[in-house]
């Protein structure tokens, strides 16, 4: 049975040093995704899209370019959509914020999450050639929907629960696969790949899947992560890490492209 409580570590003092955190990263996301819109060039990826020029089994068309990705102004994107996050949450939305976090869940992370991360992937899949629009629309509702299992996983679980759920974390893990696969594949598969585009798959593969043993360990209640409060902090430096990692690699890799 479950009772209204509050989430372990959750108290007027950690949620004031939230405050602080979320003030420190408004300012780092958005000093870095201003520095990337001073400093990126022209560079961009071209989405295209192959459709059918007959019945089924027919040969499809000749790739047909759709719109381009400004890999720059992109980049700032993701970066000032962090940074918005946590301006809102350290202000106007605190107090719906440490509401949330008393009750164990936070729902600005995994929104801000759900169109950030999403992005991320999508540029990672651009970078080794999958530049497709149906494909990437695939890649994104497959991202979207493993960031909000993990919203579900939170709801599912809150303070004072007599039993743990995993299903929806285990779920998630299946549908945020499905983009990595695909990547993957195109890593493999290609004949020559720029050192660079590997850099960029490898550490970010090894950043997302942080977030999923983030919370892994928190609903295992594994040592510090009994603390709710703790792993929140864990989520802002993971995201942190990974956006500003993702960032300066997309970045860099545009200048030799």
């Amino acid at each position: 049975m479950t009772t209204e409580q509050t989430a372990t570590g959750v108290d007027d003092r950690a949620l004031g040093s939230l405050r602080r955190w979320n003030v420190a990263l408004t300012l780092l996301h958005l000093a870095q995704a201003v520095a990337i819109l001073v400093l990126a060039t022209d560079f961009a990826v071209t989405v295209t899209q192959s459709l059918p020029t007959g019945p089924p089994g027919s040969a499809t068309g000749s790739p047909e370019a759709v719109f381009d990705v400004p890999v720059g102004a992109a980049v700032a994107v993701f970066l000032a959509l962090a940074a918005l996050d946590h301006l809102l949450t350290a202000t106007v939305l605190r107090r719906t914020y440490d509401a949330d976090l008393r009750a164990g869940i936070n729902r600005f992370r995994w929104v801000e999450y759900s169109f950030s991360a999403t992005l991320m992937v999508l540029l990672i899949a651009l970078y080794t050639g999958i530049d497709g629009i149906s494909a990437l629309i695939g890649i994104a509702g497959a991202n979207v929907a493993m960031i909000l299992f993990g919203w579900l996983q939170e709801s599912a679980n809150p303070p004072g629960r007599s039993t743990v759920t995993m299903k929806p974390f285990w779920f998630g893990c299946v549908a945020g696969a499905t983009p990595w696969v695909a990547i993957a594949y195109n890593v493999v598969a290609a004949d020559q790949v720029p050192g660079f585009v590997i850099g960029i798959f490898v550490s970010l593969f090894v950043f997302f899947n942080s977030f999923a043993l983030n919370q892994w360990l928190q609903y295992r209640q594994v040592g510090p992560w009994r603390d709710y409060a703790f792993g929140e902090k864990a989520y802002l430096v993971l995201s942190l890490v990974a956006k500003s990692a993702l960032a300066w690699q997309i970045f860099a890799g545009s200048l030799v492209a």
